[in-house]
């Protein structure tokens, strides 16, 4: 017999996909600067790990002075122990900045062995908790894939905040089951040879009178869901009453829009690349891959008001052997070194807000979460999108449609 097609598990399939091509794009990143470096390629290293072992952020320019990673002075004696912990993340180069940044260290400040692996898939730790034979102790996730999973029953231990620095890590950065470790961010990219002067916000993003050409936003389709929230925004509702969000209001602002989209992408180097090319003038992207095309020199820049802010988080499978040192580990990399190392590397933001001090203004500049941008935005609700990510579907086919 036929199963029955789950749209809600396809785009979750889907979202994981994306998420692996975002993550691993940086070995593209990562490769260009080593080509401006006049670096070369030796068997059996990328050029990520190139850059990293001399020090060298990804979103550096070549002209740039690239500091050292911040160094770890003493660590929590409660963090300190022994034995292993298997820790899955995305591979590529974004989990050769982890293993730069803190699975190194880790593994040689507490005396955990860290045994690495590529690839979290939600439907393999369930049926890992359902059989017993739990594989992984600590998994990097969607806090939504998190969420499905524990309304189907009881697949994630609860996270020790005993062992963190709770004090510089914001309330919504932590949850029973997974805390938050990568946060990004959907901006606005404009071309500046365009707009010189650059959109305010998303009500500008609307405008087309004021700002005129076309653009492109998130569709609903492809893994990626419609940018309901700016749009909602941008028809005038405050930062802070977007959720729930009225979906009748949604529509219509995007409708209003819609005759200038000139795509509504479904992939996340689709944006990045029409602003490139100028197919589009402005576009909803998210923050990595915006930084990216403008450290390639094209005529872009980000405007951080009214963005949305965003992020994976580690998880820790019921019944993992190790789960007392997941919970060290899942600790220690939110430490402030820890998360301010990650962002030398790689351009995406900090959950614990003591590691703005150790970076400079510049490299502030490029992240999502320097505290000169937080005020700006608003963070995605995911137990709203979890709770309605049929409906919006639903009502997104019917009105791409129509």
């Amino acid at each position: 017999m036929r199963n029955s097609w789950d749209p809600i598990a396809e785009m979750r399939a889907t979202n994981r996909a994306l998420k692996r091509q975002m993550m691993r794009d940086l070995d593209v990143m990562s490769r260009r600067q080593l080509l401006r470096r006049g670096g070369t390629l030796v068997a059996g290293a990328s050029a990520a790990s190139i850059l990293f072992k001399a020090g060298i952020p990804l979103h550096a320019s070549a002209q740039e002075e690239t500091p050292p990673l911040p160094e770890y002075g003493e660590i929590p004696e409660n963090l300190m122990g022994s034995g292993e912990v298997r820790v899955q993340s995305w591979g590529g180069a974004f989990q050769d900045a982890q293993r730069e940044a803190y699975f190194q260290p880790f593994q040689e400040l507490t005396g955990i062995t860290v045994i690495e692996s590529e690839g979290p898939d939600p439907s393999q730790i369930k049926a890992m908790v359902d059989t017993g034979n739990v594989e992984q102790d600590v998994v990097q996730m969607d806090r939504a894939d998190v969420i499905f999973l524990l309304q189907q029953g009881d697949y994630w231990e609860p996270i020790d905040y005993s062992l963190f620095d709770v004090d510089n890590i914001a309330e919504y950065h932590r949850f029973e089951y997974s805390v938050d470790m990568l946060p990004y961010a959907t901006v606005i990219g404009y071309r500046t040879d365009a707009f010189p002067e650059g959109p305010a916000g998303q009500a500008d993003f609307w405008n087309t009178e004021a700002f005129p050409g076309p653009r492109t936003t998130s569709g609903g389709t492809g893994g990626v869901t419609p940018f309901l929230e700016a749009a909602v925004v941008a028809a005038g509702t405050p930062m802070d009453a977007i959720y729930p969000i009225d979906l009748d209001a949604a529509f219509a602002s995007l409708g209003a829009l819609r005759p200038d989209v000139v795509r509504f992408w479904e992939a996340g180097a689709q944006p990045a690349q029409m602003l490139t090319d100028n197919e589009a003038v402005m576009a909803h992207s998210w923050n990595g891959r915006t930084h990216a095309i403008m450290q390639e020199g094209a005529p872009v820049d980000v405007q951080w008001n009214e963005a949305q802010l965003a992020t994976d988080v580690w998880a820790i499978p019921k019944g993992a052997a190790n789960a007392e040192n997941a919970q060290k580990f899942a600790a220690f990399i939110t430490l402030p070194v820890s998360q301010a190392r990650l962002s030398y590397l790689i351009p995406y933001g900090s959950v614990n807000a003591a590691s703005a001090e150790l970076m400079t203004p510049e490299q502030l500049a490029t992240l999502p979460t320097s505290p000169e941008y937080l005020e700006k935005m608003w963070v995605r609700d995911i137990d709203w999108w979890v709770e309605n990510l049929e409906t919006v579907l639903n009502t997104w086919n019917e009105w791409i449609l129509s």
